[in-house]
């Protein structure tokens, strides 16, 4: 039933490579759960009393609640998918209650540090220096996933319309513009990526023997950089998204331009972003208003 499941999430569902190999693995975890401390063999004979003791024992070995969520919906899924077919009769998510989660607004890199990343840092010579500020370029400036950077392709581009084409989530096509030095990056790039030689492989990112760049490459590749303008804990790449989306809001883009840009399928997904704008501009008015002052406004 497990595969049946993975098959119908990914040719029916249309969701992503991850997503699927994380419902396997939340979904084997459980099973392994079951056997262990419930001797139950199988997801069918699981209750609501084994979900729950399930998230109890995650969260007091550590495991933090949005995770526990994930894998809470990854269960609620499988069920639900379970009882549509008409393989079980019950659904033992149904009256779980999900763990609150704190709220968390993105991070993101400030300004002066992007512009000091790409302004004065020396980058390594030859190829990978050309590839290396390319990636960091092209997350920065168009906001786009990890997934849909390394799925890229030469055929990807559109030079000269100044466009990109990514795959996002569900396999959904989006279209985002790509600024002036942004193409002219990639005008020299491409050139030098095709000199690696006859082996070179469809990907837009090759490491030098002309295998496609690996996404924990990108990820060390993206914390090293950052690492050299910033200090703050999180320095990934979906931290470079988080970044495109701030900047654009801060300096007045519209919000459902922005939603566009980041492929996301509603609204309130990129609203989490204007939280930040609002703390700026408060900032703003507590440095600049003469009765701004540097304290909170007490409530009387």
């Amino acid at each position: 039933m497990v595969d049946r499941f993975l098959e119908h999430l990914a040719y029916e569902q249309r969701a992503s490579p991850l997503t699927v190999q994380a419902y396997r693995r939340d979904l084997g975890q459980f099973a392994q759960y079951l056997r262990q401390a419930c001797a139950v063999d199988g997801l069918a004979q699981a209750d609501g009393r084994a979900v729950r003791a399930w998230m109890m024992a995650l969260m007091e070995g550590g495991v933090g609640a949005r995770t526990v969520n994930r894998k809470l919906s990854a269960l609620r899924a499988f069920y639900r998918f379970a009882r549509t077919v008409g393989a079980l009769d019950r659904d033992p998510t149904a009256l779980i209650t999900p763990p609150k989660t704190p709220k968390r607004l993105p991070e993101f890199v400030p300004e002066r540090s992007m512009a000091q990343l790409f302004d004065q840092l020396t980058w390594p010579e030859g190829f990978t220096g050309l590839r290396d500020k390319l990636v960091m370029e092209l997350l920065y400036g168009t906001g786009m996933r990890l997934a849909e950077l390394t799925g890229l392709t030469p055929s990807s581009l559109d030079l000269a319309r100044g466009t990109v084409r990514v795959l996002g989530k569900r396999n959904k096509e989006r279209i985002i513009p790509l600024a002036a030095p942004l193409v002219q990056l990639l005008q020299v790039y491409l050139p030098a990526r095709a000199a690696l030689g006859p082996a070179t492989g469809s990907a837009l990112f090759l490491n030098t023997d002309g295998n496609p760049l690996p996404r924990r490459t990108v990820q060390s590749l993206v914390k090293h950089y950052l690492s050299a303008v910033t200090t703050q804990d999180k320095r990934s790449p979906h931290v470079l998204r988080h970044t495109f989306a701030t900047h654009l809001l801060n300096h007045g883009a519209d919000l459902n331009a922005v939603k566009e840009l980041l492929g996301h399928a509603n609204l309130a997904a990129t609203q989490v972003y204007t939280h930040n704008t609002i703390e700026k501009l408060k900032q703003a008015h507590r440095q600049a208003h003469p009765r701004g002052g540097p304290e909170e406004p007490s409530h009387l």
